[in-house]
């Protein structure tokens, strides 16, 4: 069965290709090229029929993905598909699964069939809970229970799949020589690191790499080629073991292109600003100029409560130089499971700093929006500002049709009506 990268690399424009050269007022030729050089994925499942298509990559704006996702000790299915019409309210482009409590199959094909946004999951997540579960030990997870978990979410309709294939012996053995401050906080990437230590062997996902090329051709699902090794705080930001998954990372982008999979990157995580833009520029070197999608990065370890502050930071410096997908962080990152307030406050700072960072990179469309948010301010169209908004529920309440001010104290309402009597 074909896919989008092996349709755009016969020279062929597909249904989808032409939906998103519409949204993303490009030309259909333009979005042909690079989904056939591998910079731009396409997310939608062929089987799946609610979804409508996302793409992400050069020359895209930047999206938000938020996660969702139950847990045996917090959240049940019914809050869950809450979360899902907050996220498709306040504007996420993308949503993950995240599953790991009671009944993850059930609860993944719910979502699917809740939503039209495309979906994404990590199987590793439902494998190694059900290997724990029954075996109480994550060696005894088998190659064969992993790649079936991985082949049902993909015939269940999941449009993209990270996994951890670059968490290899190599790259761990380079994590035990240096040390780290965080050691591994990417939950699919201790998985994998813990069964490659216990059984000695090289992980499934890599040695078994073009099998899991099959699953995802087959289905035309994009790989999301994770950041086990990701920095978990600052001080490990950019050291051995993340370039050496990086490195991985990349050789695994190139033979994905080759068989005609889609695939994007991971990357970081914790990182200091200063640091930014360096690692987003080298991510995409050594990965081929794959789509880039992160989480944050997070710019300070100081700030639980607000990190989808601290991310949202981050978010804006590393869309500017190059990255092309932003992982949502809530207030509760390190705290504990967002509920549904927290959803939108972390999509909320992530759609910000994604506009951000598409003005930064010239983007047609975030700048015209903004000067057409100016012209309205400067005539007090609060209607117009309203459509223009990020947050359109700011302006619930205002009288549009009398001109009203939501605040007479506002400085630019009460400078701008002065000046509009003189000029």
């Amino acid at each position: 069965m074909s896919t989008q990268i092996i349709e755009a690399q016969a020279g062929n424009i597909t249904e989808e290709m032409s939906f998103i050269a519409q949204k993303e007022e490009v030309s259909e030729e333009f979005v042909r090229q690079k989904v056939a050089d591998g910079r731009i994925v396409i997310l939608k499942n062929n089987q799946r029929k609610n979804c409508i298509p996302v793409a992400v990559g050069e020359g895209m704006s930047v999206k938000i993905n938020a996660n969702i996702g139950t847990s045996n000790e917090r959240s049940t299915l019914e809050q869950e598909l809450d979360k899902v019409r907050v996220i498709e309210q306040t504007g996420a482009d993308v949503l993950m699964d995240l599953s790991t409590g009671k009944d993850i199959d059930e609860v993944r094909r719910k979502i699917i069939a809740s939503t039209t946004l495309p979906i994404g999951t990590v199987p590793m997540y439902q494998a190694g809970k059900e290997a724990l579960d029954e075996h109480h030990n994550i060696a005894k997870l088998s190659k064969d229970k992993l790649f079936s978990d991985i082949e049902k979410q993909c015939r269940d309709g999941v449009d993209f799949i990270t996994v951890h294939c670059g968490v290899t012996k190599f790259v761990i053995e380079q994590l035990e020589r240096q040390g780290r401050v965080t050691g591994i906080v990417s939950r699919g990437g201790a998985m994998l690191a813990c069964w490659i230590k216990a059984t000695g062997m090289e992980n499934p996902l890599y040695a078994n790499y073009d099998e899991l090329l099959d699953i995802a051709r087959t289905y035309d699902v994009t790989l999301s080629l994770g950041d086990g090794l990701r920095p978990g705080c600052g001080a490990d930001a950019g050291d051995r073991a993340q370039v050496a998954e990086t490195i991985v990372l990349g050789e695994l982008v190139k033979r994905a292109k080759k068989a005609g999979v889609q695939a994007m990157v991971e990357g970081p995580g914790h990182v200091p600003m200063n640091k930014i833009p360096s690692m987003i520029k080298t991510i995409k070197e050594l990965t081929d100029f794959a789509p880039l999608y992160v989480l944050g990065p997070l710019v300070t370890d100081i700030a639980p409560g607000y990190d989808h502050i601290t991310a949202a930071i981050g978010g804006t410096l590393a869309g500017m130089h190059g990255a092309d997908f932003l992982c949502y962080v809530t207030p509760a990152e390190h705290l504990g499971l967002p509920n549904s307030k927290q959803v939108r406050e972390g999509i909320l700072a992530s759609k910000i700093a994604a506009h951000a960072a598409d003005v930064a990179r010239g983007y047609e469309k975030a700048i015209e929006a903004d000067k057409q948010m100016s012209i309205a301010r400067k005539n007090l169209d609060w209607t117009k500002q309203k459509e223009y908004a990020i947050d359109k529920s700011v302006f619930n309440g205002i009288n549009c049709e009398k001109d009203g001010a939501p605040c007479t104290m506002c400085g630019d309402y009460c400078s701008m009506k002065i000046f509009k009597e003189y000029f």
